[in-house]
Protein backbone atom coordinates (compact mmCIF):
# COMPACT_ATOMS: atom_id res chain seq x y z
CA UNK A 1 0.00 0.00 0.00
CA UNK A 2 1.29 3.43 -1.31
CA UNK A 3 2.09 6.02 1.49
CA UNK A 4 -0.85 8.59 0.92
CA UNK A 5 -3.48 5.42 0.94
CA UNK A 6 -1.85 4.60 4.41
CA UNK A 7 -2.25 8.63 5.27
CA UNK A 8 -5.99 8.49 3.42
CA UNK A 9 -6.95 5.57 5.63
CA UNK A 10 -5.00 6.22 8.80
CA UNK A 11 -6.98 9.91 8.92
CA UNK A 12 -10.33 8.03 7.99
CA UNK A 13 -12.02 9.11 11.57
CA UNK A 14 -10.90 12.61 11.54
CA UNK A 15 -12.10 12.80 7.88
CA UNK A 16 -14.98 11.27 8.46
CA UNK A 17 -15.73 13.71 11.41
CA UNK A 18 -14.06 17.30 10.87
CA UNK A 19 -14.14 17.18 6.59
CA UNK A 20 -17.37 15.69 6.87
CA UNK A 21 -18.37 18.66 9.19
CA UNK A 22 -17.37 20.97 7.16
CA UNK A 23 -18.79 19.62 3.84
CA UNK A 24 -21.81 19.97 5.58
CA UNK A 25 -21.83 23.32 6.33
CA UNK A 26 -20.66 24.40 2.44
CA UNK A 27 -23.98 22.21 1.88
CA UNK A 28 -26.19 23.96 4.54
CA UNK A 29 -24.89 27.16 2.46
CA UNK A 30 -25.19 28.10 -0.94
CA UNK A 31 -24.42 31.95 -0.17
CA UNK A 32 -21.15 33.11 1.45
CA UNK A 33 -22.71 35.14 4.82
CA UNK A 34 -21.93 36.02 8.04
CA UNK A 35 -23.80 32.23 9.46
CA UNK A 36 -21.97 30.59 7.24
CA UNK A 37 -18.50 32.11 8.52
CA UNK A 38 -20.44 31.32 11.96
CA UNK A 39 -21.32 27.62 11.33
CA UNK A 40 -17.64 27.26 9.86
CA UNK A 41 -16.01 28.64 12.89
CA UNK A 42 -18.06 26.26 15.67
CA UNK A 43 -16.83 23.21 13.20
CA UNK A 44 -13.56 23.75 12.79
CA UNK A 45 -13.02 24.64 16.35
CA UNK A 46 -15.31 21.19 17.25
CA UNK A 47 -12.86 19.32 15.19
CA UNK A 48 -9.89 20.57 17.93
CA UNK A 49 -8.23 22.97 15.14
CA UNK A 50 -8.21 25.70 17.94
CA UNK A 51 -9.95 28.70 18.52
CA UNK A 52 -6.91 31.00 17.92
CA UNK A 53 -5.94 28.86 14.87
CA UNK A 54 -9.71 29.07 13.05
CA UNK A 55 -10.14 32.83 13.51
CA UNK A 56 -6.61 33.53 11.63
CA UNK A 57 -7.68 30.90 9.14
CA UNK A 58 -11.29 32.38 8.83
CA UNK A 59 -9.61 35.78 8.55
CA UNK A 60 -7.50 35.05 5.70
CA UNK A 61 -10.46 33.28 3.93
CA UNK A 62 -13.03 36.26 4.52
CA UNK A 63 -9.60 38.82 3.49
CA UNK A 64 -9.63 36.83 0.19
CA UNK A 65 -13.30 36.73 -0.63
CA UNK A 66 -13.57 40.32 -0.36
CA UNK A 67 -10.73 40.81 -2.65
CA UNK A 68 -12.04 38.31 -5.51
CA UNK A 69 -15.65 39.42 -4.54
CA UNK A 70 -16.47 35.85 -4.44
CA UNK A 71 -20.44 35.12 -3.91
CA UNK A 72 -20.77 31.18 -3.38
CA UNK A 73 -19.69 28.90 -0.72
CA UNK A 74 -18.77 26.72 -3.52
CA UNK A 75 -15.99 29.12 -5.01
CA UNK A 76 -14.57 29.28 -1.62
CA UNK A 77 -14.15 25.73 -0.21
CA UNK A 78 -10.47 25.46 -1.99
CA UNK A 79 -9.43 28.58 -0.45
CA UNK A 80 -10.48 27.58 2.90
CA UNK A 81 -7.92 24.19 2.77
CA UNK A 82 -5.15 26.33 1.08
CA UNK A 83 -5.23 28.11 4.18
CA UNK A 84 -5.39 25.47 6.30
CA UNK A 85 -2.52 23.69 4.70
CA UNK A 86 -0.56 27.24 5.21
CA UNK A 87 -0.96 26.72 8.77
CA UNK A 88 1.23 23.69 9.13
CA UNK A 89 4.14 24.44 6.21
CA UNK A 90 7.36 23.05 6.56
CA UNK A 91 10.72 23.26 5.19
CA UNK A 92 13.93 21.40 4.04
CA UNK A 93 15.68 23.03 6.78
CA UNK A 94 13.18 21.49 9.08
CA UNK A 95 15.00 17.63 8.32
CA UNK A 96 18.07 19.15 8.50
CA UNK A 97 19.51 16.73 10.87
CA UNK A 98 18.71 14.05 8.15
CA UNK A 99 21.50 15.04 6.17
CA UNK A 100 24.60 15.82 8.71
CA UNK A 101 25.93 13.95 12.63
CA UNK A 102 23.00 14.60 14.96
CA UNK A 103 21.25 13.94 18.35
CA UNK A 104 17.84 13.42 18.08
CA UNK A 105 16.18 13.72 21.61
CA UNK A 106 12.47 12.30 22.15
CA UNK A 107 10.60 13.65 24.53
CA UNK A 108 7.16 13.51 25.89
CA UNK A 109 4.86 12.41 28.85
CA UNK A 110 4.65 8.43 28.91
CA UNK A 111 2.12 6.66 27.30
CA UNK A 112 2.46 9.05 23.74
CA UNK A 113 4.41 6.84 22.05
CA UNK A 114 7.88 8.30 22.83
CA UNK A 115 9.49 5.15 22.39
CA UNK A 116 8.16 3.56 19.70
CA UNK A 117 8.92 6.45 17.70
CA UNK A 118 12.15 6.18 19.08
CA UNK A 119 12.59 2.65 17.29
CA UNK A 120 10.62 3.34 14.43
CA UNK A 121 12.68 6.42 12.75
CA UNK A 122 15.99 4.84 14.27
CA UNK A 123 14.97 1.41 12.15
CA UNK A 124 13.58 3.92 9.05
CA UNK A 125 16.54 5.86 8.69
CA UNK A 126 19.35 2.71 9.22
CA UNK A 127 17.04 1.12 6.18
CA UNK A 128 18.08 4.22 4.61
CA UNK A 129 22.20 3.72 4.72
CA UNK A 130 22.12 5.98 7.93
CA UNK A 131 24.86 5.03 10.70
CA UNK A 132 22.29 4.89 13.57
CA UNK A 133 22.58 4.49 17.67
CA UNK A 134 19.84 4.46 20.27
CA UNK A 135 19.93 5.30 23.77
CA UNK A 136 17.22 4.15 26.06
CA UNK A 137 17.83 7.67 29.07
CA UNK A 138 14.21 6.58 30.37
CA UNK A 139 15.88 4.82 33.34
CA UNK A 140 12.65 5.10 35.57
CA UNK A 141 10.98 2.56 33.23
CA UNK A 142 11.86 -0.60 32.59
CA UNK A 143 9.67 -1.06 30.19
CA UNK A 144 11.34 1.88 27.99
CA UNK A 145 14.64 0.22 27.93
CA UNK A 146 13.09 -3.67 27.03
CA UNK A 147 11.01 -1.72 24.48
CA UNK A 148 13.75 -0.20 22.49
CA UNK A 149 15.89 -2.97 22.77
CA UNK A 150 13.36 -5.53 20.48
CA UNK A 151 13.96 -2.20 18.04
CA UNK A 152 17.59 -2.29 18.44
CA UNK A 153 17.37 -6.15 17.52
CA UNK A 154 14.86 -5.79 14.58
CA UNK A 155 16.61 -3.12 13.13
CA UNK A 156 19.86 -4.23 14.07
CA UNK A 157 21.35 -1.03 15.36
CA UNK A 158 23.23 -0.79 18.70
CA UNK A 159 21.51 0.22 21.69
CA UNK A 160 23.16 1.86 24.80
CA UNK A 161 21.25 1.28 27.65
CA UNK A 162 21.85 0.80 32.12
CA UNK A 163 19.99 -1.00 34.68
CA UNK A 164 16.45 0.46 36.24
CA UNK A 165 17.07 3.72 37.96
CA UNK A 166 20.16 4.73 36.73
CA UNK A 167 21.24 8.31 35.93
CA UNK A 168 19.82 9.27 32.66
CA UNK A 169 22.88 11.27 32.27
CA UNK A 170 25.72 8.54 32.59
CA UNK A 171 23.45 6.80 30.18
CA UNK A 172 23.63 9.65 27.08
CA UNK A 173 27.19 10.61 28.44
CA UNK A 174 28.04 6.83 27.41
CA UNK A 175 25.61 6.94 24.52
CA UNK A 176 27.68 10.23 23.39
CA UNK A 177 31.14 8.74 23.75
CA UNK A 178 30.51 5.44 21.85
CA UNK A 179 29.06 7.30 18.88
CA UNK A 180 31.41 9.45 18.56
CA UNK A 181 33.73 6.14 18.29
CA UNK A 182 31.81 4.39 15.96
CA UNK A 183 31.08 6.99 13.59
CA UNK A 184 27.51 7.40 14.45
CA UNK A 185 25.26 9.36 11.56
CA UNK A 186 22.10 9.44 13.91
CA UNK A 187 21.87 9.08 17.86
CA UNK A 188 18.33 8.58 19.27
CA UNK A 189 17.54 9.30 22.93
CA UNK A 190 14.61 8.48 24.17
CA UNK A 191 14.20 10.22 27.30
CA UNK A 192 11.56 10.24 30.64
CA UNK A 193 8.35 11.79 30.69
CA UNK A 194 7.36 12.47 34.31
CA UNK A 195 5.54 15.78 33.49
CA UNK A 196 3.77 16.02 36.81
CA UNK A 197 6.98 16.16 38.65
CA UNK A 198 8.16 18.94 35.93
CA UNK A 199 10.81 20.79 38.56
CA UNK A 200 12.62 17.12 38.61
CA UNK A 201 12.18 16.87 34.83
CA UNK A 202 13.24 19.99 34.29
CA UNK A 203 16.90 19.59 35.78
CA UNK A 204 16.81 15.78 34.34
CA UNK A 205 16.74 17.58 30.53
CA UNK A 206 18.66 20.38 31.41
CA UNK A 207 21.74 17.98 32.61
CA UNK A 208 21.57 16.06 29.08
CA UNK A 209 21.41 19.29 26.96
CA UNK A 210 24.52 20.24 29.27
CA UNK A 211 26.05 16.86 28.52
CA UNK A 212 25.76 17.47 24.78
CA UNK A 213 26.51 20.39 24.65
CA UNK A 214 30.19 19.57 25.98
CA UNK A 215 30.80 16.48 24.38
CA UNK A 216 29.38 16.49 21.11
CA UNK A 217 29.14 20.01 20.49
CA UNK A 218 29.77 19.22 16.60
CA UNK A 219 26.46 16.78 16.80
CA UNK A 220 23.32 19.07 15.50
CA UNK A 221 20.48 18.91 18.60
CA UNK A 222 17.14 17.97 17.27
CA UNK A 223 14.56 18.03 19.88
CA UNK A 224 11.30 15.82 19.10
CA UNK A 225 8.70 16.84 21.28
CA UNK A 226 5.91 13.46 20.65
CA UNK A 227 1.90 13.75 21.15
CA UNK A 228 -0.92 11.71 21.53
CA UNK A 229 -3.14 13.04 18.83
CA UNK A 230 -6.39 11.39 20.44
CA UNK A 231 -5.83 13.62 23.62
CA UNK A 232 -6.68 16.70 21.62
CA UNK A 233 -6.66 20.14 23.38
CA UNK A 234 -4.69 17.98 26.16
CA UNK A 235 -2.06 17.47 23.52
CA UNK A 236 -1.54 21.59 23.36
CA UNK A 237 -1.41 21.93 27.10
CA UNK A 238 1.61 19.56 27.21
CA UNK A 239 3.08 21.30 23.86
CA UNK A 240 2.95 24.50 26.24
CA UNK A 241 4.17 23.28 29.25
CA UNK A 242 7.34 20.99 27.59
CA UNK A 243 7.91 24.37 25.30
CA UNK A 244 9.47 25.73 28.92
CA UNK A 245 11.69 22.83 29.82
CA UNK A 246 13.13 21.64 26.46
CA UNK A 247 14.70 23.31 23.65
CA UNK A 248 11.31 21.54 21.23
CA UNK A 249 12.54 22.07 18.01
CA UNK A 250 9.95 19.84 16.17
CA UNK A 251 6.42 17.76 16.83
CA UNK A 252 5.54 14.14 16.60
CA UNK A 253 1.72 13.40 16.71
CA UNK A 254 0.86 9.79 17.17
CA UNK A 255 -2.05 7.49 16.94
CA UNK A 256 -3.94 9.64 14.32
CA UNK A 257 -5.72 6.56 12.84
CA UNK A 258 -7.29 6.67 16.19
CA UNK A 259 -9.05 9.74 16.72
CA UNK A 260 -11.55 12.14 15.14
CA UNK A 261 -9.82 14.50 16.21
CA UNK A 262 -6.98 14.96 14.06
CA UNK A 263 -7.38 18.70 13.75
CA UNK A 264 -5.23 19.19 16.45
CA UNK A 265 -1.91 18.65 14.03
CA UNK A 266 -3.46 21.61 12.35
CA UNK A 267 -3.48 23.90 15.73
CA UNK A 268 -0.41 22.48 16.98
CA UNK A 269 1.70 23.36 14.75
CA UNK A 270 0.02 27.01 14.15
CA UNK A 271 -0.13 27.75 17.49
CA UNK A 272 3.03 26.84 18.63
CA UNK A 273 4.95 28.25 15.89
CA UNK A 274 6.96 24.39 16.07
CA UNK A 275 6.65 22.67 12.95
CA UNK A 276 5.06 19.38 12.80
CA UNK A 277 7.67 16.79 11.37
CA UNK A 278 6.23 13.66 11.65
CA UNK A 279 2.75 12.19 12.39
CA UNK A 280 1.50 8.49 13.73
CA UNK A 281 -1.21 7.13 11.42
CA UNK A 282 -0.69 3.10 12.29
CA UNK A 283 1.11 0.31 14.16
CA UNK A 284 3.52 -0.74 11.20
CA UNK A 285 6.06 1.31 10.46
CA UNK A 286 5.22 2.29 7.19
CA UNK A 287 2.27 4.14 9.58
CA UNK A 288 5.00 6.60 10.75
CA UNK A 289 5.49 9.61 8.09
CA UNK A 290 7.11 12.44 7.28
CA UNK A 291 4.50 15.55 7.49
CA UNK A 292 3.28 16.75 4.14
CA UNK A 293 0.36 19.49 5.17
CA UNK A 294 -0.40 19.31 1.49
CA UNK A 295 -1.10 15.64 1.84
CA UNK A 296 -2.44 15.95 4.91
CA UNK A 297 -5.23 18.26 3.91
CA UNK A 298 -5.06 16.05 0.66
CA UNK A 299 -5.95 12.91 2.17
CA UNK A 300 -8.06 14.84 5.18
CA UNK A 301 -10.37 16.78 2.07
CA UNK A 302 -10.15 13.69 0.11
CA UNK A 303 -13.92 13.41 -1.31
CA UNK A 304 -13.29 9.47 -3.74
CA UNK A 305 -10.35 7.46 -4.09
CA UNK A 306 -9.74 8.91 -8.00
CA UNK A 307 -6.55 10.23 -6.67
CA UNK A 308 -5.33 7.13 -4.99
CA UNK A 309 -3.80 5.11 -8.09
CA UNK A 310 -1.62 8.26 -8.70
CA UNK A 311 -0.35 8.56 -5.37
CA UNK A 312 0.41 5.19 -4.77
CA UNK A 313 4.39 5.14 -5.09
CA UNK A 314 4.31 8.52 -3.27
CA UNK A 315 7.43 8.40 -0.89
CA UNK A 316 7.53 11.09 1.83
CA UNK A 317 11.11 9.57 2.89
CA UNK A 318 14.37 10.61 1.11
Amino acid sequence: MGLFKRLKEGLSKTRSSLSGGISKVFQSHEKITDDFYDDLEETMIMGDMGAVTTENIIDELKEKVYDRGLKTTNQCRNLLIEGIARQMQTTKADYAFENQRSVILLVGVNGVGKTTTAGKLASIYHKQGKKVMLAAADTFRAAATEQLEIWAERANVPLISAHEGADPGSVVFDAVSSAKAKGVDMLFIDTAGRLHNKKNLMAELGKIYRILEREYPDALLETLLVLDGTTGQNAISQAHEFAEIAKVTGLVITKLDGTARGGIAIALSSELGVPVKFIGVGEKLEDLQKFDPQAFCKALFAESDRDDDEDEDEESWG
